[in-house]
């Protein structure tokens, strides 16, 4: 019987701020239009969060049953460490799921947005397809895509949607980036995974690119995600402290770059997250600013 430290470390609350940050800029944009919605952003936040921790449940299940996991450096896997049986952290990827449709629909009848349904099934659809099912795409190359639809454009405009009944221009360059910083997350992961994923047959891009393209990679999504702000700044300066972002973005770039492998490539995971956060913040702030407390 896993503990329960050891069901939090499955639950690898590291990757959560990518489920944060695209509500967070989302309601700033929603705030932006006059149309910020406290319930409704709590009840985005929640369906994130919950989405968030099955996907990680549902991979450590898919993972360790396919024995991707016998040999992986990195966090704790619930199944591939033998600490729970299979069954039980399917059980848990499932619960998560079922409680973050509970808590969209809630988001859909406060709002009457009833299309909505059909994008949350999606989402949940393609949280398990990652790594579950007969042909995961995950093992295909394309999980940043659908990182980047769902916890990029999705997460964020739907966040804004749901509060403001429209969207923005500003919530758009905010889901790209924040959706892009998302992408470097997976993409630094599936580095420091290559060698055994090769082995284990499982063709992520990192592997597809090979080495050298997919760090390169990394550092063009960082870059993009920070500097795409600038298209707003003629509307709101205030955007212009998204670049504070820069220095920060540094050290993990260089890290990627500089050919760091296996643990050496942990430190880079948790900044990103930690950009992600940042770049959520300072974005919201700016919104705040150029539009009155």
């Amino acid at each position: 019987m896993a503990t329960a430290g050891q069901w939090i470390q499955g639950a690898r609350p590291r990757t959560l701020p990518a489920a944060i940050a695209p509500v967070v800029i989302g309601s700033a944009a929603a705030y932006q239009l006059h149309g910020f919605n406290l319930l409704n952003a709590v009840l985005a936040a929640v369906v994130a969060l919950l989405l968030q921790i099955g996907v990680n449940y549902s991979n450590d299940y898919s993972d360790g049953i396919r024995g991707t996991d016998e040999n992986r450096v990195g966090p704790f896997r619930l199944v591939g460490s033998g600490a729970a049986r299979a069954k039980s952290v399917l059980k848990a990827a499932l619960a998560c799921y079922g409680l973050s449709m509970v808590a969209g629909l809630g988001l859909v009848l406060l709002t009457q947005t009833w299309w909505m349904i059909l994008v949350g099934l999606g989402a949940v659809i393609a949280a398990w397809g990652y790594t579950g099912g007969k042909n995961p795409y995950g093992y295909q190359g394309l999980g940043e895509l659908f990182v980047f639809v769902f916890f990029g454009l999705v997460a964020t405009l739907g966040t804004t949607y749901t509060q403001a009944g429209r969207i923005s221009l500003a919530a758009t360059i905010g889901a790209v980036g924040t959706g892009l910083i998302a992408c470097a997350v997976l993409m630094a992961n599936n580095v420091r995974d290559i060698p055994t994923d090769k082995v284990a047959g499982k063709h992520t891009l990192a592997v597809r690119l090979g080495d050298r393209l997919a760090r390169r990679s990394y550092v063009l999504m960082v870059a993009v995600a920070i500097l795409s702000v600038v298209i707003l700044a003629p509307q709101n300066l205030w955007i212009l402290l998204v670049l504070l972002l820069i220095p920060a973005a540094l050290l993990p770039c260089w890290l990627m770059l500089s050919g760091r492998t296996g643990k050496a490539l942990i430190p880079v995971l948790q900044q990103t997250g930690m950009l992600n956060l940042g770049y959520a913040a300072l974005f919201a702030v700016a919104m705040i600013l150029a539009h009155g407390v």
